[in-house]
Protein backbone atom coordinates (compact mmCIF):
# COMPACT_ATOMS: atom_id res chain seq x y z
CA UNK A 1 0.00 0.00 0.00
CA UNK A 2 2.81 2.41 0.86
CA UNK A 3 4.57 1.76 -2.46
CA UNK A 4 1.31 2.05 -4.41
CA UNK A 5 0.52 5.37 -2.79
CA UNK A 6 4.03 6.65 -3.51
CA UNK A 7 3.27 6.10 -7.21
CA UNK A 8 -0.08 7.87 -6.79
CA UNK A 9 1.52 10.69 -4.81
CA UNK A 10 4.18 11.26 -7.49
CA UNK A 11 1.63 11.30 -10.33
CA UNK A 12 -1.14 13.37 -8.76
CA UNK A 13 0.38 16.81 -8.28
CA UNK A 14 -0.17 20.21 -9.82
CA UNK A 15 -0.78 18.56 -13.21
CA UNK A 16 -4.16 17.16 -12.21
CA UNK A 17 -5.31 20.63 -11.14
CA UNK A 18 -4.47 22.11 -14.54
CA UNK A 19 -5.81 19.35 -16.81
CA UNK A 20 -9.30 20.83 -17.11
CA UNK A 21 -7.93 24.25 -18.12
CA UNK A 22 -5.41 22.71 -20.54
CA UNK A 23 -8.04 20.56 -22.27
CA UNK A 24 -10.97 22.99 -22.25
CA UNK A 25 -10.56 23.76 -25.98
CA UNK A 26 -9.88 20.17 -27.03
CA UNK A 27 -12.63 18.63 -24.90
CA UNK A 28 -12.79 15.99 -22.15
CA UNK A 29 -13.03 13.01 -24.57
CA UNK A 30 -9.75 14.11 -26.16
CA UNK A 31 -8.17 14.37 -22.71
CA UNK A 32 -9.46 10.91 -21.77
CA UNK A 33 -8.03 9.45 -24.98
CA UNK A 34 -4.59 10.90 -24.28
CA UNK A 35 -4.69 9.82 -20.65
CA UNK A 36 -5.22 6.24 -21.85
CA UNK A 37 -2.50 6.44 -24.52
CA UNK A 38 0.08 8.33 -22.45
CA UNK A 39 -0.72 6.22 -19.40
CA UNK A 40 -0.34 2.93 -21.28
CA UNK A 41 3.04 3.79 -22.80
CA UNK A 42 4.31 5.51 -19.64
CA UNK A 43 3.49 2.39 -17.63
CA UNK A 44 5.40 0.32 -20.19
CA UNK A 45 8.36 2.65 -19.74
CA UNK A 46 8.09 2.30 -15.94
CA UNK A 47 8.00 -1.49 -16.23
CA UNK A 48 11.15 -1.39 -18.37
CA UNK A 49 12.81 0.41 -15.45
CA UNK A 50 11.35 -2.18 -13.07
CA UNK A 51 12.90 -5.11 -14.97
CA UNK A 52 16.26 -3.33 -15.20
CA UNK A 53 16.09 -2.71 -11.44
CA UNK A 54 15.24 -6.36 -10.74
CA UNK A 55 18.24 -7.42 -12.84
CA UNK A 56 20.60 -5.27 -10.75
CA UNK A 57 22.12 -6.38 -7.43
CA UNK A 58 22.97 -2.91 -6.08
CA UNK A 59 20.03 -0.63 -5.14
CA UNK A 60 20.78 2.07 -7.75
CA UNK A 61 18.63 5.09 -8.53
CA UNK A 62 17.48 5.91 -12.07
CA UNK A 63 20.64 7.86 -12.93
CA UNK A 64 22.79 5.04 -11.50
CA UNK A 65 20.91 2.45 -13.55
CA UNK A 66 21.37 4.62 -16.64
CA UNK A 67 25.12 4.84 -16.04
CA UNK A 68 25.39 1.08 -15.59
CA UNK A 69 23.41 0.19 -18.71
CA UNK A 70 23.65 3.11 -21.18
CA UNK A 71 26.81 4.94 -20.07
CA UNK A 72 27.64 8.29 -18.55
CA UNK A 73 25.90 10.38 -21.21
CA UNK A 74 22.64 8.55 -20.58
CA UNK A 75 23.17 8.88 -16.85
CA UNK A 76 23.63 12.65 -17.06
CA UNK A 77 20.60 12.95 -19.35
CA UNK A 78 18.49 11.08 -16.81
CA UNK A 79 19.91 13.16 -13.96
CA UNK A 80 19.09 16.34 -15.87
CA UNK A 81 15.56 15.14 -16.59
CA UNK A 82 14.92 14.15 -12.97
CA UNK A 83 16.34 17.47 -11.78
CA UNK A 84 14.38 19.53 -14.30
CA UNK A 85 11.05 17.86 -13.58
CA UNK A 86 11.75 18.01 -9.84
CA UNK A 87 12.54 21.74 -9.78
CA UNK A 88 9.62 22.51 -12.09
CA UNK A 89 7.22 20.55 -9.89
CA UNK A 90 8.56 21.77 -6.54
CA UNK A 91 8.22 25.40 -7.65
CA UNK A 92 4.57 24.75 -8.52
CA UNK A 93 3.88 22.88 -5.27
CA UNK A 94 5.58 25.47 -3.08
CA UNK A 95 3.65 28.28 -4.75
CA UNK A 96 0.31 26.43 -4.87
CA UNK A 97 0.33 25.18 -1.28
CA UNK A 98 1.60 28.55 -0.12
CA UNK A 99 -1.44 30.24 -1.70
CA UNK A 100 -3.82 27.82 0.03
CA UNK A 101 -2.17 28.29 3.45
CA UNK A 102 -2.03 32.06 2.95
CA UNK A 103 -5.76 32.24 2.22
CA UNK A 104 -6.81 29.99 5.08
CA UNK A 105 -4.57 31.47 7.80
CA UNK A 106 -4.29 35.09 6.64
CA UNK A 107 -0.50 35.16 6.48
CA UNK A 108 1.78 36.43 3.74
CA UNK A 109 2.36 34.27 0.69
CA UNK A 110 6.10 34.13 1.29
CA UNK A 111 5.72 33.04 4.92
CA UNK A 112 3.08 30.46 4.00
CA UNK A 113 5.34 28.95 1.33
CA UNK A 114 8.30 28.83 3.69
CA UNK A 115 6.20 27.12 6.37
CA UNK A 116 4.94 24.61 3.82
CA UNK A 117 8.44 23.85 2.52
CA UNK A 118 9.78 23.46 6.07
CA UNK A 119 7.00 21.10 7.14
CA UNK A 120 7.08 19.04 3.94
CA UNK A 121 10.87 18.72 4.02
CA UNK A 122 10.83 17.48 7.62
CA UNK A 123 9.00 14.33 6.46
CA UNK A 124 11.52 13.75 3.65
CA UNK A 125 14.34 14.19 6.17
CA UNK A 126 13.03 11.19 8.13
CA UNK A 127 13.64 8.90 5.14
CA UNK A 128 11.92 6.49 2.77
CA UNK A 129 9.90 4.63 5.43
CA UNK A 130 8.44 7.82 6.90
CA UNK A 131 7.66 9.16 3.42
CA UNK A 132 5.96 5.90 2.47
CA UNK A 133 3.77 5.85 5.59
CA UNK A 134 2.82 9.53 5.16
CA UNK A 135 2.02 8.93 1.48
CA UNK A 136 -0.19 5.96 2.37
CA UNK A 137 -2.41 7.85 4.79
CA UNK A 138 -2.56 11.16 2.96
CA UNK A 139 -3.11 9.61 -0.47
CA UNK A 140 -5.88 7.43 0.97
CA UNK A 141 -7.53 10.52 2.44
CA UNK A 142 -7.08 12.33 -0.87
CA UNK A 143 -8.84 9.49 -2.69
CA UNK A 144 -11.75 9.63 -0.23
CA UNK A 145 -12.06 13.40 -0.72
CA UNK A 146 -12.03 12.91 -4.47
CA UNK A 147 -14.91 10.41 -4.32
CA UNK A 148 -16.94 12.90 -2.26
CA UNK A 149 -16.19 15.83 -4.57
CA UNK A 150 -16.85 13.95 -7.81
CA UNK A 151 -20.09 12.56 -6.35
CA UNK A 152 -21.20 16.06 -5.39
CA UNK A 153 -20.31 17.33 -8.87
CA UNK A 154 -22.30 14.56 -10.56
CA UNK A 155 -25.40 15.19 -8.43
CA UNK A 156 -25.30 18.99 -8.74
CA UNK A 157 -23.92 19.30 -12.28
CA UNK A 158 -24.53 22.70 -13.86
CA UNK A 159 -23.47 21.65 -17.36
CA UNK A 160 -25.38 18.89 -19.25
CA UNK A 161 -23.32 15.79 -20.02
CA UNK A 162 -24.03 16.22 -23.74
CA UNK A 163 -22.32 19.65 -23.64
CA UNK A 164 -18.98 18.27 -22.41
CA UNK A 165 -18.62 15.57 -25.07
CA UNK A 166 -17.31 17.93 -27.77
CA UNK A 167 -13.97 17.15 -29.45
CA UNK A 168 -11.61 19.56 -31.24
CA UNK A 169 -8.66 17.46 -32.37
CA UNK A 170 -6.69 20.43 -33.71
CA UNK A 171 -5.93 21.27 -30.05
CA UNK A 172 -5.17 17.67 -29.09
CA UNK A 173 -1.38 17.26 -29.24
CA UNK A 174 -0.46 19.78 -26.51
CA UNK A 175 -2.92 18.00 -24.22
CA UNK A 176 -0.94 14.80 -24.83
CA UNK A 177 2.22 16.61 -23.72
CA UNK A 178 0.51 17.64 -20.48
CA UNK A 179 -0.57 14.02 -19.91
CA UNK A 180 3.02 12.86 -20.48
CA UNK A 181 4.20 15.34 -17.86
CA UNK A 182 1.66 13.96 -15.34
CA UNK A 183 2.82 10.37 -15.89
CA UNK A 184 6.59 11.08 -16.00
CA UNK A 185 7.41 9.38 -12.68
CA UNK A 186 9.86 6.69 -13.81
CA UNK A 187 12.29 7.98 -11.18
CA UNK A 188 10.06 6.62 -8.41
CA UNK A 189 10.47 2.96 -9.53
CA UNK A 190 14.03 2.40 -8.20
CA UNK A 191 13.08 4.37 -5.09
CA UNK A 192 10.20 2.07 -4.12
CA UNK A 193 12.29 -0.92 -5.22
CA UNK A 194 14.62 -0.17 -2.30
CA UNK A 195 11.72 -0.87 0.05
CA UNK A 196 11.18 -4.28 -1.58
CA UNK A 197 14.74 -5.61 -1.28
CA UNK A 198 13.46 -8.76 0.42
CA UNK A 199 10.12 -8.85 -1.44
CA UNK A 200 10.95 -7.92 -5.07
CA UNK A 201 7.84 -9.66 -6.36
CA UNK A 202 5.71 -6.83 -4.95
CA UNK A 203 7.34 -4.12 -7.07
CA UNK A 204 5.38 -4.58 -10.31
CA UNK A 205 1.93 -5.05 -8.68
CA UNK A 206 2.53 -1.83 -6.73
CA UNK A 207 3.41 0.07 -9.92
CA UNK A 208 0.33 -1.23 -11.75
CA UNK A 209 -2.01 -0.50 -8.83
CA UNK A 210 -0.60 3.02 -8.38
CA UNK A 211 -0.84 3.76 -12.10
CA UNK A 212 -4.44 2.52 -12.19
CA UNK A 213 -5.52 4.70 -9.26
CA UNK A 214 -3.69 7.66 -10.81
CA UNK A 215 -5.50 7.22 -14.14
CA UNK A 216 -8.91 7.24 -12.41
CA UNK A 217 -8.05 10.44 -10.52
CA UNK A 218 -6.58 12.17 -13.59
CA UNK A 219 -9.73 11.38 -15.56
CA UNK A 220 -12.34 12.17 -12.87
CA UNK A 221 -11.07 15.54 -11.63
CA UNK A 222 -11.34 17.29 -15.06
CA UNK A 223 -14.69 15.55 -15.67
CA UNK A 224 -16.08 16.94 -12.42
CA UNK A 225 -14.80 20.42 -13.29
CA UNK A 226 -16.37 20.26 -16.78
CA UNK A 227 -19.70 19.21 -15.25
CA UNK A 228 -19.70 22.14 -12.82
CA UNK A 229 -18.32 24.96 -14.99
CA UNK A 230 -18.83 26.30 -18.52
CA UNK A 231 -15.60 26.32 -20.50
CA UNK A 232 -15.01 30.06 -20.18
CA UNK A 233 -15.23 29.88 -16.35
CA UNK A 234 -12.57 27.21 -15.83
CA UNK A 235 -9.56 28.68 -14.01
CA UNK A 236 -5.96 27.67 -14.54
CA UNK A 237 -5.89 25.98 -11.11
CA UNK A 238 -9.06 23.89 -11.09
CA UNK A 239 -9.55 23.83 -7.31
CA UNK A 240 -10.34 27.56 -7.21
CA UNK A 241 -13.22 27.67 -9.70
CA UNK A 242 -14.37 24.13 -8.85
CA UNK A 243 -14.66 24.95 -5.15
CA UNK A 244 -16.68 28.10 -5.81
CA UNK A 245 -18.98 26.30 -8.25
CA UNK A 246 -19.91 23.68 -5.67
CA UNK A 247 -21.39 26.49 -3.59
CA UNK A 248 -21.05 25.21 -0.03
CA UNK A 249 -18.13 26.54 2.07
CA UNK A 250 -17.58 22.95 3.24
CA UNK A 251 -16.96 21.79 -0.32
CA UNK A 252 -14.70 24.78 -0.94
CA UNK A 253 -12.57 23.66 2.02
CA UNK A 254 -12.57 20.02 0.85
CA UNK A 255 -11.56 20.97 -2.72
CA UNK A 256 -8.64 23.02 -1.47
CA UNK A 257 -7.70 20.29 1.02
CA UNK A 258 -7.62 17.83 -1.89
CA UNK A 259 -5.44 20.22 -3.91
CA UNK A 260 -3.12 20.70 -0.93
CA UNK A 261 -2.79 16.93 -0.36
CA UNK A 262 -2.19 16.31 -4.08
CA UNK A 263 0.72 18.75 -4.14
CA UNK A 264 2.10 17.71 -0.73
CA UNK A 265 2.26 13.99 -1.58
CA UNK A 266 4.00 14.79 -4.86
CA UNK A 267 6.43 17.06 -3.03
CA UNK A 268 7.39 14.19 -0.72
CA UNK A 269 7.84 11.62 -3.48
CA UNK A 270 9.79 13.93 -5.79
CA UNK A 271 12.07 15.39 -3.11
CA UNK A 272 12.89 11.93 -1.70
CA UNK A 273 13.67 10.55 -5.15
CA UNK A 274 15.73 13.55 -6.26
CA UNK A 275 17.69 13.39 -2.99
CA UNK A 276 18.77 9.79 -3.57
CA UNK A 277 19.44 10.47 -7.27
CA UNK A 278 21.78 13.32 -6.31
CA UNK A 279 23.68 11.15 -3.85
CA UNK A 280 23.87 8.31 -6.37
CA UNK A 281 24.87 10.37 -9.43
CA UNK A 282 27.27 12.82 -7.75
CA UNK A 283 29.03 10.18 -5.63
CA UNK A 284 28.26 11.75 -2.26
CA UNK A 285 28.41 9.90 1.04
CA UNK A 286 25.55 7.65 2.10
CA UNK A 287 22.16 9.31 2.40
CA UNK A 288 22.31 8.50 6.13
CA UNK A 289 25.19 10.97 6.53
CA UNK A 290 23.58 14.00 8.21
CA UNK A 291 25.69 16.68 6.50
CA UNK A 292 25.23 15.18 3.04
CA UNK A 293 21.48 14.79 3.56
CA UNK A 294 21.12 18.35 4.88
CA UNK A 295 23.14 19.88 2.03
CA UNK A 296 21.23 17.96 -0.67
CA UNK A 297 17.82 18.79 0.81
CA UNK A 298 18.77 22.46 1.07
CA UNK A 299 19.76 22.45 -2.62
CA UNK A 300 16.50 20.70 -3.55
CA UNK A 301 14.08 22.82 -1.49
CA UNK A 302 15.51 26.35 -1.15
CA UNK A 303 15.81 27.27 -4.88
CA UNK A 304 12.13 26.42 -5.64
CA UNK A 305 11.02 28.61 -2.72
CA UNK A 306 13.16 31.51 -3.97
CA UNK A 307 12.26 31.05 -7.64
CA UNK A 308 8.53 30.89 -6.90
CA UNK A 309 8.64 34.51 -5.66
CA UNK A 310 11.68 36.00 -7.40
CA UNK A 311 9.70 37.48 -10.28
CA UNK A 312 11.81 35.54 -12.80
CA UNK A 313 8.75 34.29 -14.65
CA UNK A 314 10.69 33.67 -17.84
CA UNK A 315 13.15 31.51 -15.98
CA UNK A 316 10.37 29.53 -14.34
CA UNK A 317 8.81 29.00 -17.77
CA UNK A 318 12.16 27.75 -18.99
CA UNK A 319 12.24 25.30 -16.09
CA UNK A 320 8.76 24.11 -17.09
CA UNK A 321 9.97 23.55 -20.65
CA UNK A 322 12.94 21.63 -19.31
CA UNK A 323 10.54 19.60 -17.19
CA UNK A 324 8.51 18.68 -20.26
CA UNK A 325 11.61 17.47 -22.10
CA UNK A 326 12.74 15.75 -18.90
CA UNK A 327 9.58 13.66 -18.92
CA UNK A 328 10.23 12.66 -22.52
CA UNK A 329 13.85 11.68 -21.78
CA UNK A 330 12.73 9.62 -18.79
CA UNK A 331 10.21 7.82 -20.99
CA UNK A 332 12.59 6.98 -23.87
CA UNK A 333 15.88 6.00 -22.17
CA UNK A 334 14.35 3.03 -20.25
CA UNK A 335 13.98 1.28 -23.64
CA UNK A 336 17.76 1.21 -24.02
CA UNK A 337 18.30 0.47 -20.32
CA UNK A 338 16.11 -2.62 -20.63
CA UNK A 339 17.95 -3.90 -23.71
CA UNK A 340 21.35 -3.48 -22.07
CA UNK A 341 20.26 -4.95 -18.72
CA UNK A 342 19.14 -8.12 -20.51
CA UNK A 343 22.70 -8.50 -21.83
CA UNK A 344 24.73 -7.19 -18.89
CA UNK A 345 22.46 -7.57 -15.85
CA UNK A 346 23.76 -9.03 -12.57
CA UNK A 347 21.07 -11.65 -12.04
CA UNK A 348 17.94 -13.26 -13.42
CA UNK A 349 14.91 -11.20 -12.38
CA UNK A 350 11.85 -12.54 -10.57
CA UNK A 351 9.69 -10.79 -13.20
CA UNK A 352 10.11 -9.89 -16.88
CA UNK A 353 8.21 -7.54 -19.17
CA UNK A 354 6.99 -10.19 -21.63
CA UNK A 355 5.12 -8.98 -24.73
CA UNK A 356 5.37 -5.30 -23.80
CA UNK A 357 9.13 -5.56 -24.43
CA UNK A 358 8.65 -6.71 -28.03
CA UNK A 359 10.77 -4.61 -30.46
CA UNK A 360 7.59 -3.18 -32.00
CA UNK A 361 6.42 -1.94 -28.59
CA UNK A 362 9.86 -0.48 -27.84
CA UNK A 363 9.83 1.33 -31.19
CA UNK A 364 6.36 2.73 -30.49
CA UNK A 365 7.51 4.05 -27.09
CA UNK A 366 10.47 5.85 -28.68
CA UNK A 367 8.46 7.27 -31.60
CA UNK A 368 5.54 8.44 -29.48
CA UNK A 369 7.57 10.33 -26.91
CA UNK A 370 10.08 11.64 -29.46
CA UNK A 371 7.15 13.06 -31.47
CA UNK A 372 5.92 14.81 -28.32
CA UNK A 373 9.36 16.38 -27.99
CA UNK A 374 9.36 17.57 -31.60
CA UNK A 375 5.93 19.13 -31.11
CA UNK A 376 7.12 20.89 -27.95
CA UNK A 377 10.11 22.39 -29.85
CA UNK A 378 7.89 23.61 -32.68
CA UNK A 379 5.43 25.06 -30.17
CA UNK A 380 8.22 26.92 -28.32
CA UNK A 381 9.33 28.40 -31.65
CA UNK A 382 5.81 29.73 -32.19
CA UNK A 383 5.19 27.66 -35.30
CA UNK A 384 2.12 25.91 -33.92
CA UNK A 385 -1.14 27.25 -32.43
CA UNK A 386 -1.54 27.19 -28.65
CA UNK A 387 -4.09 24.79 -27.21
CA UNK A 388 -5.24 26.95 -24.30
Amino acid sequence: MEATMMVVGSTIGSGVLGLAFASRNAGWPVLLTWLVVAGFFSIISMLYVAEATLRTTRPLQLSGLAEKYVGKIGSWLIFFSVGATSFCSLIAYTSGCGKILSEFFGISLEMASCLFALGATSVVWLGLKATGVAEKYLSSGMTAMLILLVGASLFSARVPVADILYTHWMYAVPVFNIAVFCYAVQYIVPEISRGFTHEPGKLVPSILAGAGISFVILALVPLAVFLMLPVDEISEVASLSWGRALGSPVFFVIVNAFAFCAMLTSFWAIAESFLTNMIDRLGFKSETDIRTRAACLAFIVIPPVLLAYSGLVGFVNAIFSAGTFGGIIMSILPVFMLRSSRKHGDKKPCWQCGWIAHPIMQTLVVLLFASAGVYAILSLCGWLPAAW
